[in-house]
């Protein structure tokens, strides 16, 4: 019974894994569109907007093959060799989706919304406007 609950475990991972891949893979479709469709009047806010479509895809991506990640693990019998290069891939994914929020959103997750705009408006820069 137990073998059986283990392979439907492992086989909802591996769709998971799937579902987390075509994420990311359609994401950059439609950056890849949204290009296209720009190209005559290609603009500052449209490069702005592809690179926070192919941000956010990547970063769900990545949210969701964590979870893959953690059904699959959990589901063998995992030994403290599995354990480490589950924490490490896990560790490596969730530096990567911090630096893709930080570069989307200009401010740390835990940051408000207000205080990264008065960081801005007292750089060096902001005091010459």
């Amino acid at each position: 019974m137990i073998e059986i609950l283990t392979q439907y475990i492992d086989s909802i991972a591996k769709i998971i894994e799937f579902v987390g891949v075509m994420i990311m893979v359609l994401g950059l479709i439609y950056a890849f569109y949204k290009t296209i469709s720009s190209l005559g009047h290609f603009t500052d806010e449209t490069y702005v907007s592809i690179r926070q479509a192919v941000g956010k895809s990547i970063l769900l991506g990545l949210e969701v093959l964590i979870a893959a990640d953690i059904m699959a693990t959990v589901v063998t019998e995992p030994t403290l060799k599995d354990v480490l290069v589950l924490g490490f891939i896990v560790l490596i994914r969730t530096f990567l989706s911090l630096s893709l929020q930080v570069e989307l959103e200009g401010r740390f997750p835990w940051q408000s919304k207000k205080s990264a705009s008065e960081k801005r408006l007292n750089t060096p820069q902001a005091d010459k406007i």
